[in-house]
């Protein structure tokens, strides 16, 4: 419970209000709220509306019930029992006629017959107006032209008989009006319950529609970090363990170089942990940390070739173009392509292996080519098992590009793609 709802003599009511609204919208949108608020917000129109909750039956009983107590006092002793009989045939029908309105519209119209052939005037005969209108809204067009038929002929029997001479054209144009009136409401009820009926299955659909986006934007995301962690820890880790064997080996032969490989290795891990809380920052709204660092584009590749050189794998970098036009989401595209590839470079290949990494900016697209000399694979020509170059095919798949990586002609290992941009892509530049 608020403050300002604790205190009557509150001096800030559309406080109050605006948290109240608060309340309501963290129930709708959450459902975890404590909905005890929200119930106490309105009680006396929760206490009206369970008071009206009546079932169907107790109100379809209520005019049967009225037109027999109004025949019993208003009628003569004399004509009681055949009014009473007549009031009962036409009403009591009736109270089912939500279930089967046909049925009792003939039972109706029968009892308004035998009434017509008795000579007998009785107010009970707006059950066949009541009728008239459940069957329009609860039949079909020719359902509701029937019946709609049969009572403007008995109602053309009803005003020959019983009209007053030169009321006749009156009366029937009133009566008529009535009967239309009835049905036109039916109808009016079928419709909007049909249309009602329309927009829930809309509304169903359209929410199940909005689970299944957000189903798979969420695998699309879950994709994405997976993706980025895999390149940015496997990267990492396997830069840090060539640096820590370099100082392994230096640390006797040569103390300064191991000092020099283990502040790599510390400035190394802090990278790492900075791009995993840029990464994971953009999941939290208000992130500080990823606003201050950036993803890395083609402009981080030179330090990129550095940490590969200090980790003993030289690699010559050649940038053509220029890549200030370039959207940041391709630049980071570019930047873990290369990154991938220098590292299973890394990884797979012995030392003394150099690097070449070529990237092509232009205005419809970016060629990516990582190269080395290292040696090439097993003669049965299967590549090493694992989700980097998936991964990379993926991120090229992204812009349209095909990856391709392989053993060159010449010797060593090849990855190539071309990115391409577009008119997207330049215009999101």
């Amino acid at each position: 419970m608020t403050e300002a709802a604790a205190e009557p003599g509150s001096a800030h009511p559309v406080r109050h209000r605006d948290r109240v609204r608060r309340t309501r919208t963290a129930v709708r949108l959450t459902g975890y709220a404590d909905p005890a608020p929200v119930r106490a917000a309105r009680p006396g129109r929760a206490a009206r509306r369970r008071g009206l909750r009546l079932p169907p039956v107790v109100w379809d009983s209520l005019l049967p019930a009225l037109l027999l107590l109004h025949i019993m006092t208003m009628r003569a002793p004399r004509e009681l029992p055949a009014a009473v009989a007549l009031t009962a045939a036409l009403a009591l029908p009736l109270v089912w006629r939500r279930r089967a309105p046909l049925t009792v519209f003939g039972a109706v119209a029968a009892a308004a017959f035998v009434q017509w052939l008795m000579d007998l005037q009785l107010p009970a005969d707006v059950a066949l107006l009541v009728a008239l209108h459940t069957v329009a809204a609860n039949s079909g067009r020719r359902g509701t032209l029937v019946a709609g038929a049969v009572v403007e002929g008995g109602a053309l029997l009803a005003c020959l008989r019983w009209a007053a001479e030169g009321a006749f054209p009156t009366l029937f144009v009133a009566v008529t009006a009535m009967v239309v009136a009835a049905a036109v409401l039916g109808v009016n009820v079928r419709t909007t319950r049909a249309y009602l009926a329309a927009v829930e299955e809309r509304a169903a659909r359209l929410e199940h529609q909005q689970d299944q986006q957000a189903r798979l934007a969420a695998a699309e995301e879950r994709t994405r970090i997976t993706r980025e962690m895999h390149d940015i820890v496997a990267h990492n880790l396997s830069v840090m363990v060539a640096l820590t064997d370099a100082a392994v080996h230096a640390q006797h032969r040569s103390p300064d170089k191991a000092t020099t490989a283990m502040l790599q290795i510390s400035e190394t891990g802090r990278q790492a942990l900075t791009d995993m809380r840029r990464s994971l920052g953009i999941l939290r709204t208000g992130e500080p940390d990823a606003e201050r660092h950036p993803p890395p584009g083609v402009a981080q590749l030179e330090t990129l070739a550095d940490q590969m050189c200090a980790a003993g794998l030289p690699t010559r970098l050649e940038v053509q173009g220029g890549h200030a036009h370039l959207p940041a989401t391709v630049q980071l595209t570019v930047y873990r392509l290369v990154q991938e590839a220098l590292t299973n470079t890394l990884k797979h290949t012995p030392t003394g292996t150099h690097a070449k990494v070529r990237v092509l900016c232009s205005a419809e697209a970016v060629a990516v080519d990582v190269t080395d000399n290292g040696p090439c694979p097993p003669p049965s020509g299967v590549t090493p098992s694992g989700h980097g170059i998936p991964g990379m095919r993926e991120r090229a798949a992204a812009y349209g590009g095909t990856l391709q990586a392989g053993p060159l002609p010449g010797g060593g290992w090849g990855v190539r793609t071309r990115l391409l941009l577009g008119s997207s892509g330049a215009a999101s530049a």
